[in-house]
């Protein structure tokens, strides 16, 4: 028990086997620690907070809060003499029993942090992910939320986006928007082909560069398709490729040009042929 000096003479005693200066040493540590903690947390949000989201800047931050909190403290405990090892020890196995607990969650937590910083997307641009296609509607530090086309809201993690080819629609200036027409094998190919191309560039939707294409492919004796490509600016691209259609099936009609409508082969079997004499007949089950 250590003995501290007292005012008039008189000696205090220390109920712990440390002296005075070891104490004043750790609360100097834990101060500074502590000051150095916040100040950190708050330069890291508003630096993050301008290029991230909200979320991840929180999250960011205060991880790396508690964290100087954590290493301040062991310091302090180590001034004091008392042997952290065992801290140590638990603080590892609790850490390991979480890291396998939350894998998903810090898995999604890095992809999410991750995808901010690189933004290949961002709220509002239409995207498609695998077999989901639809506006990007949120981003948040473990899932993101996409606004499918038929208005059902589509929630990924993180991790599962991160990994998906992902489309956005919207990066590039202008988009191409192409048809497949089936015509008879009656029809003029050279007239048709001529009619397409003159309805696109008619069109104000239609970009004049790059320059449309208009062809004949998959020629055989029932016909043939009529290849139909040009360009539209990527925010008019579903309006020009709905309008489009219209105009150039309805003036291929007009002159007489026959499309092929979709057909699908079905094969039909008959029952059963009738056995021979002398062949086992299947048992009926039951």
């Amino acid at each position: 028990m250590a003995e501290i000096p007292g005012l008039g003479g008189a000696s205090l005693s220390w109920p712990f086997n440390v002296s005075l200066e070891q104490v004043l040493t750790a609360i100097l540590i834990l101060s500074v620690g502590a000051v150095a903690a916040l100040l950190v947390r708050g330069r890291v949000y508003i630096y993050l907070s301008k290029r991230t989201s909200r979320d991840i800047a929180v999250a960011i931050s205060r991880i790396l809060f508690y964290t100087i909190l954590f290493l301040t403290g062991v310091a302090a405990l180590a001034q004091l003499g008392i042997d952290i090892s065992v801290f140590l020890v638990a603080g590892g196995i609790v850490g390991i029993a979480l890291g396998i607990a939350s894998q998903t969650v810090a898995s999604n937590l890095i992809a999410g942090v991750f995808l901010y910083l690189e933004r290949p997307f961002k709220v509002g641009d239409p995207v498609i992910v695998g077999s989901i296609g639809g506006v990007v509607y949120d981003i948040s530090i473990l899932s993101s939320k996409i606004l499918k086309w038929d208005g059902v809201m589509a929630r990924i993690p993180n991790e599962a986006l991160f990994k998906s080819n992902v489309d956005v629609l919207n990066k590039s200036l202008a988009r191409r928007v192409e048809y497949r027409i089936p015509v008879k094998e009656t029809s003029d190919y050279s007239k048709a082909a001529e009619i397409a191309l003159n309805a696109i560039q008619e069109e104000p939707l239609a970009l004049a560069e790059p320059e449309p294409q208009v062809f004949v492919d998959n020629i055989s004796e029932r016909g043939a398709e009529l290849v139909v490509r040009f360009w539209a600016p990527s925010d008019q691209w579903f309006n020009a490729k709905i309008k489009m259609l219209s105009i150039i099936v309805k003036r291929l009609l007009d002159a007489g040009v026959e499309i092929t409508p979709p057909q699908r082969l079905v094969s039909l079997r008959e029952g059963p042929e009738r056995l021979g004499e002398g062949e086992d007949r299947p048992q009926s089950a039951g």
